[in-house]
């Protein structure tokens, strides 16, 4: 059965471009805010890497979520589309001066910290701002996620975080540093996780790490589990929205909190991926000794993930009911990569067909490039065409 687009409209637009489906959006915000009601410890963070589309990000902040930022432009973003800084958390591996001047500035609400080095510096250019700025730990517990290698970042040995050995090292020197108040723990065990027993696995974990710091007479304000949420890219019109229930209780029942202490998530993914997909043109059907490749005016350029992860995304023929044929959906970018899948079964193709990349509301447009000198595609939105 065909996903329910509008065709018409798309006839009209040049391709390739992001179409995005509010009224989708609107309804995993409701779901998601539905299971956090009666919580008011609990508080969700929009990863805004995901997807930093100003208009989504306008709708996201409207449900009343903060933002989990990972860069000074991220912080930017989330300021500009209505986010108040004490809903702004501020993470990643490699924070520059420039970068954590400008959230000491905005007053975001705290730093989750990777390093010894990185509170050292923290430290200094907020004692030159004449404030203390507040941290949070990033610790790695040491979980396998069991997801792609590049988007697994629990492991004890990780360019993210810091291992649990290291941490008397940490808190010796907090005690030394004047300008920096520790007020919370958070982890990030990966993305795309479907299988709720790493959660539960992180939140016994956390349990165990939250007795370690006990045993030294320090109980934080907040625990940050991170997010990783996954969805169903092979099946978007029968799982539209992430199981939010299952997720939220995972951490519900096996997560103790300690009284007084507020929970925060950082979820990306499960909510702007389903509301996206990327269209585009048959440019040609190509006829090789074996096969047959559907080439689109689309390209790694606007959706990398395949290239880059060798993620699936389904793939649909919008324009056709012709029989079934097998396709390797390629893009014009010249590279061997540029490649959306093999042996995708498609209604029978032909130049000008309307192919829709599904799933791709998250790590689609925000990581999208011009390489080739390619112009970057533009967003379109279900209730404005």
């Amino acid at each position: 059965m065909k996903s329910n687009f509008p065709i018409n409209s798309f006839s009209k637009i040049e391709t390739p471009f992001y179409y995005y489906d509010i009224s989708l959006l609107r309804k995993t915000l409701d779901s998601l805010k539905e299971e956090l009601a009666g919580h008011d410890n609990y508080h969700v963070h929009y990863a805004v890497k995901a997807n930093a589309n100003r208009r989504l990000l306008n709708i996201i902040n409207e449900y009343g979520f903060g933002a989990d930022c990972v860069s000074g432009g991220e912080i930017e973003a989330a300021l500009g589309a209505g986010f108040t800084p004490d809903t702004i958390v501020f993470a990643g591996v490699g924070k520059s001066d420039k970068e954590i001047n400008l959230a000491l500035s905005a007053g975001i609400s705290c730093f989750n910290v990777e390093s010894i080095p990185e509170l050292e510096n923290i430290d200094r250019l907020a004692k030159e701002q004449k404030k203390v700025a507040t941290v949070a730990l990033r610790i790695n517990p040491n979980i396998d996620a069991h997801t792609h290698s590049y988007i697994t970042t629990g492991l004890s040995e990780n360019k993210f975080g810091i291992d649990m050995s290291l941490i008397d090292k940490v808190l010796d020197k907090l005690s030394e540093l004047k300008n920096v108040k520790f007020t919370g723990l958070h982890f990030h065990i990966g993305s795309q996780i479907t299988d709720m027993d790493a959660f539960r696995s992180l939140a016994v974990r956390i349990n165990d790490i939250q007795e370690v710091f006990y045993r030294r007479m320090i109980v934080v304000d907040s625990i940050n589990v991170g997010g990783g949420l996954g969805v169903d890219y092979h099946n978007p019109d029968e799982n539209p929205v992430p199981d939010f229930h299952e997720y939220i209780e995972t951490f519900k029942k096996y997560l103790v909190l300690r009284p007084k202490q507020h929970l925060h998530f950082e979820l990306g993914r499960s909510i702007i991926c389903q509301c996206g997909s990327l269209i585009s043109r048959v440019l040609y059907v190509k006829e090789g000794v074996n096969k047959k490749f559907a080439i689109l005016d689309a390209g790694m350029t606007d959706l990398v993930r395949p290239a880059l992860y060798q993620a699936y995304h389904k793939i649909e023929n919008l324009t056709s009911s012709a029989p079934v044929e097998e396709y390797d959906v390629v893009g014009p970018i010249c590279e061997s990569s540029d490649c959306f899948g093999k042996a995708i079964e498609l209604n029978a193709a032909e130049r000008g067909d309307i192919f829709a990349l599904r799933s791709a509301g998250a790590y689609g447009e925000i990581m999208a490039s011009r390489y080739n000198c390619r112009e970057l595609p533009k967003a379109y939105f279900s209730d404005a065409l």
